[in-house]
Parts: C-alpha cells; sequence; structure tokens
C-alpha cells in the first residue's frame, strides 16, 4: 500500500511540475495563452509548429523561460536540501539555514552590493552598460563565498577530536547566524539609499534578474547536488536509528556527515546567490512529503524536490501576479505560505513532548 501511494505520488509530481511551469511562463502582466508557450517551445527545439508573435517570443525567451526555470532549479534544491538537513539532524525542523548558509551568503551579497554602490562607482562608470552585468554577478560571487565561509566555521566549531557534534553544529549555526547578521546590519547602515534597497530587495528573495546564463551555472552546480544527495539514502535511513547503530552498520559517520553538508552548503549556496534568501521551502516540503509517503530516503529526496520545484514555480507565479504590474518578493509569499505551517510543526511538537 505504502509503494503504492509513493508510486502514485511520483507521477503526480511528475505531472504537475510540467503544467506549474507551463502555467507560470502563460501568465503574468502579458497574458501569453498557453498553446503559444507550448509553441514557443517546440519552436526554439526546431519543430515544425506554427510561428510566435515575435512580442510574445521575446517576453517568453528573454524573461519568463529563464526565470521560471530559475524557480524550478532552486526550488528542487532547497527541498531537497532541507530533506537531507532533516535526516542529518533526525529533526523535523531542521533548515539549511541552521548551518549558516543564508545568514552567510546574506553578508556577502551586503558587501557586494555596498562595495558596487562606493567603492567601485568609478569603474561604473569607466564599465558603462557592462557595470550592472559585472555588479549582478559580483552579488551573487560574494553570496556564494559568504555561504561557504560560514559553513566551513560552522563545521569547525562543531567538530572536536575528529568528531563532529549535531548539536553543536546547530548552536555555531545560530552564533554564526547573528554574528552574520550583525556584520549586515552594519553595512546595511553604512549603505546609501539606493544600496540600502537593492539588501533589502535582496534579502526577501527575488528571480528578476534571472538569465540564461546564470541559470547554465546554476543548473551545473546544482544538478550536481541533485544527482549527488540522493546517493546517500541509505545511509540517512540508517541515521534515524542514531549514530551509534549506523556506526554499528559499518559506515562511517563521520565522513557522510562531513559530505552531506558539504553538499547541502553548495546546493544553498548556489541558490541563494541566484536568488536571494528564500526561507521555508527546505522546512515545509520535505515535511509534507513525509507526511505523504514516509521517511524512507529514497522516495523522500526526489520527491522533495519536484514538490519544491512546483511550490517555487507556484510561488513565483503568484509573486508576479498577484499585484501586477508590481511584483512582490518571492521571500514574502514563501514565508506567508510557509510560517503558518511552521506554527503547526511547533505545536505538534509540544503536544508531543507534553504527552511525554
Amino acid at each position: 500500500m505504502a509503494d503504492r501511494r509513493t508510486r502514485v505520488l511520483i507521477i503526480v509530481l511528475l505531472l504537475a511540475l510540467p503544467c506549474a511551469v507551463l502555467f507560470s511562463v502563460s501568465s503574468g502582466v502579458l497574458n501569453i495563452p498557453l498553446t503559444v508557450s507550448v509553441q514557443s517551445l517546440g519552436h526554439f527545439l526546431g519543430l515544425p509548429l506554427s510561428s510566435v508573435d515575435p512580442q510574445q517570443q521575446m517576453v517568453l525567451w528573454s524573461i519568463r523561460w529563464p526565470r521560471t526555470l530559475m524557480a524550478a532549479v532552486v526550488g528542487a534544491c532547497l527541498a531537497m536540501c532541507g530533506a537531507a538537513m532533516q535526516g542529518l539532524f533526525r529533526n523535523a525542523l531542521a533548515d539549511p539555514s541552521l548551518i549558516g548558509v543564508s545568514s552567510g551568503a546574506s553578508l556577502g551579497a551586503s558587501v557586494a552590493i555596498v562595495l558596487s554602490s562606493t567603492v567601485l562607482a568609478g569603474a561604473n562608470e569607466l564599465l558603462g552598460a557592462n557595470s550592472a552585468i559585472i555588479n549582478t554577478y559580483l552579488v551573487a560571487i560574494m553570496a556564494f563565498v559568504g555561504g561557504f565561509i560560514a559553513t566551513l566555521f560552522v563545521y569547525r566549531l562543531g567538530t572536536s577530536g575528529g568528531e563532529t557534534s549535531v548539536a553543536t553544529m546547530l548552536l555555531a549555526g545560530i552564533a554564526i547566524t547573528a554574528v552574520a547578521g550583525a556584520i549586515s546590519n552594519i553595512f546595511s547602515f553604512i549603505a546609501d539609499d539606493l544600496a540600502l534597497r537593492r539588501i533589502s530587495l535582496w534579502r526577501m528573495g527575488s528571480l528578476d534578474g534571472a538569465n540564461w546564463q546564470q541559470l547554465t551555472v546554476a543548473v551545473s552546480l546544482v544538478g550536481l547536488v541533485l544527482i549527488a544527495l540522493p546517493r546517500y539514502s541509505r545511509v540517512l535511513n540508517a541515521l534515524l536509528l542514531g549514530e551509534s547503530e549506523a556506526r554499528h552498520l559499518g559506515i562511517d559517520v563521520q565522513r557522510v556527515k562531513l559530505l552531506i553538508i558539504a553538499w547541502t552548503a553548495l546546493g544553498v549556496g548556489v541558490s541563494v546567490s541566484v536568488s536571494g534568501v528564500i526561507g521555508f521551502v527546505g522546512l515545509i516540503v520535505p515535511h509534507l512529503v513525509r507526511l505523504l509517503i514516509g521517511p524512507d530516503h529514497r522516495t523522500l529526496l526526489p520527491a522533495s524536490a519536484l514538490l519544491g520545484a512546483s511550490l517555487l514555480v507556484l510561488s513565483d507565479t503568484i509573486a508576479r501576479t498577484v499585484m501586477a504590474p508590481v511584483e512582490i518578493p518571492i521571500g514574502i509569499v514563501t514565508a506567508l505560505l510557509g510560517a503558518p505551517f511552521f506554527i503547526s510543526l511547533l505545536l505538534q511538537q509540544r503536544q508531543k513532548l507534553a504527552l511525554l
């Protein structure tokens, strides 16, 4: 019965994702029929379909397709990394941000934005039209570097005598998040009005800067994460029993924890660097999937990736259309969806403790 339910869910998710993508690329200030979106895709692939209106084709391939596909890639990565973190920490409330990736990336982006508006202002004038492109990539690179360094600090603080304590890592993550947040606030304080607005919008998450070049880089790196993490499914299943039990099964727990944390840091760091800080996807999606098909990571990880991709695609569609032509930061949409769910999780945890 459980296997049948799992197969049904996977099939539903596989069908839902392309439907969500087509719905997203067709929605916006300029409404484009679904048939035109399909024709546009076929036209790009060289299929003998009827021609597409040039204006609609430009909107689709310059803006909507890269943005929607970026949402799918980021959503899949955040959800799978969240499922891996919850399995590693053996806690349904765990989230990739707990290891400091998001806060470190936010600090790196804040530094890059302030530098681009002050120290590099003269260079921007010399670069002319290329300055916007360079600044965008500078923010992405600095965000990734910040997330990676924060994760490295958390891991070092949580490791002693060759052993990594999950509890210590969580506390270290909280500490690093606080420090990175304080330093980010310093840069926000010294930033000018334009830079401060950019920092605020980046922290709320946005996919409006997505393009084919960024998508290519994101798919290349995130693809590695989406391929690598499912290889640890059986190990994560064993870790659910406890670290000592996993060692008795012949698993090198220390090495596995390091690898899972490293892959998660890479995936979340890349995702945050191209989309800003988007919360709750890595928290609510794995929990929903776990409620439906159970905790087996062999199916939990891919199912979470599929659901996370669809969820973020639909969230981005809401962000673009609900107050069109004004665009809501996508982080606000995911927070509005995820915060009530997080509160319900806390209430469930409290009830369990009360029963004990």
